[in-house]
């Protein structure tokens, strides 16, 4: 039994052989971005592909894995499958998108307001306010911006997600990219794996930091709150990585804050959150990762200051590059002219 990272393709990898509910346990676990790699043994020498596939994704349908392979988001052996009838080998390596679960019931379409920043026939792109879920899950059956979506273009509910590609916490503002065929999300997820999508934040935290740095310690459930993420041992979690650079300085109160540029090479739940906090420098108005932060008078946010400001891709159609940026919302200006750091920079 061997742990399968396959070379490129930005997969983590699982062991082949684990029993039916472990393997159905870790193809649902992974994030929007994350692959799954797979290495067919004897046992499973000489099956058709789509049925190798949904012993692993068995809360997918068989026609919606052979979606997936009509759309090259599987491999064999670095190679796009050629079909869903084709008959896997033994000692093989098979990789694939795993998609998060889909909530039970019908998705339902609502008329939630959404900021477009881009849109064409293949993708748009949405700046999304504070408040707004992102995916209907428990407590959050509705109101999310997936419901809008759908509202916006019915014919988003036949992909998974509704052709969400990545996630933003509720409280986290900003840009985000939505694909509208099977086809573009699969090249948009790969370029996430591939690290070619860039993705930058602003962040406001406390202390006054003077200089660049990665924190890449790995991301997990934090042992002590299950509802938290925290860094974790190597082995415990999945690998972080995240560059921050100091903007601008300022206070609130007496306390020192910093504006931070933010670049993720990794997408973990939390991830920025979890890193400033980790490194003492949490980020000012967040109400989870808070464990060093001070209490000045001054902090008018009464969420992270936490902002997804640019967005960097290669159209999936075009190849052409494409580059767009979104101001930080009138609540994290207001903080930031409360701290005495002027906007724009």
């Amino acid at each position: 039994m061997t742990n399968n990272g396959l070379p490129g393709n930005g997969s983590e990898g699982v062991a082949f052989g684990l029993s039916a509910p472990e393997a159905q346990e870790a193809s649902d676990s992974w994030d929007y971005s994350d692959g799954l790699g797979l290495v067919v043994d004897a046992e499973a020498h000489g099956q058709r592909l789509d049925r190798f596939l949904s012993q692993w994704f068995g809360s997918q349908s068989r026609a919606r894995l052979q979606q997936w392979i009509a759309a090259g988001a599987v491999t064999i052996d670095g190679q796009p499958a050629r079909k869903s009838s084709q008959l896997v080998k033994q000692g093989q390596s098979v990789w694939a998108i795993a998609p998060e679960p889909e909530p039970s019931g019908d998705w339902l379409a609502e008329s939630i307001p959404l900021a477009l920043v881009y849109e064409d026939e293949d993708i748009l792109v949405v700046n999304k306010q504070a408040g707004l879920v992102v995916h209907p899950a428990a407590g959050h059956a509705s109101g999310t911006l997936l419901n809008g979506l759908l509202w916006h273009q019915p014919e988003l509910r036949h992909l998974p997600r509704a052709g969400i590609v990545h996630r933003l916490d509720r409280d986290t503002t900003g840009l985000m990219v939505v694909a509208k065929t099977l086809e573009v999300q699969t090249d948009l997820v790969r370029q996430l794996q591939a690290r070619t999508m860039g993705r930058q934040y602003l962040a406001l935290a406390w202390g006054a930091i003077e200089s660049d740095w990665v924190a890449q310690g790995p991301i997990g459930r934090d042992p002590a709150d299950r509802q938290r993420m925290a860094v974790v041992a190597e082995g415990s979690g999945k690998p972080a990585w995240t560059a921050f650079s100091p903007v601008a300085h300022g206070a609130i109160g007496t306390k020192p804050v910093t504006l931070l540029r933010c670049s993720l090479k990794t997408g973990r739940t939390h991830q920025i959150r979890v890193h400033l906090e980790y490194a003492r420098a949490p980020i000012v108005g967040d109400p989870s990762y808070r464990k060093t932060a001070p209490r000045p008078e001054g902090v008018t946010l009464s969420r992270q200051a936490l902002h997804a400001y640019a967005l960097a891709l290669t159209h999936p159609t075009t190849s052409a590059p494409l580059q767009f940026q979104a101001e930080p919302p009138t609540d994290f200006l207001a903080q930031l002219s409360q701290a005495g750091i002027p906007w724009p920079l």
